[in-house]
């Protein structure tokens, strides 16, 4: 299984960035999709998921409202869209795969992850 995720990058305070995770190596629309992100110094969390068809999606609180996760089951694709960015969502994003079923929240319960992809936000 692979992970390529993609599109990080500097942005100021109030932009926007896309996030995107390829996959290959599984059978991708029977797994739920999920971002994590770990700032400098600190654990790596929970920010949103997608179950296999894409019809449901969960969000950390600190998220809600400014991220959107997505997936394209054709294109073995998994994406975020980030709005209205903080300084507080600098951090390595990651996208990892977990069978159904499981706890989705928990970085634990992840098989596979992405190698990462740097988001930076500036004032």
């Amino acid at each position: 299984v692979q992970l390529q995720a993609s599109g990080g990058g500097l942005v100021q305070a109030g932009g926007s960035l896309r996030l995107s995770c390829a996959a290959s190596g599984l059978t991708f629309s029977t797994y739920y999709m999920a971002w994590f992100r770990q700032a400098p110094g600190k654990e790596r969390e929970f920010v949103a998921a997608i179950n296999w068809s894409g019809v449901s999606t969960y969000y950390a609180d600190s998220v809600q409202g400014r991220l959107t996760i997505s997936r394209d089951n054709s294109k073995n694709t998994v994406s975020l869209q980030m709005n209205s960015l903080k300084l507080e969502d600098t951090a390595n994003h990651y996208c990892a795969v977990v069978r159904a079923g499981r706890n989705y929240r928990s970085r634990l319960e992840y098989e596979y992850w992405g190698q990462g992809t740097l988001v930076t936000v500036s004032s």
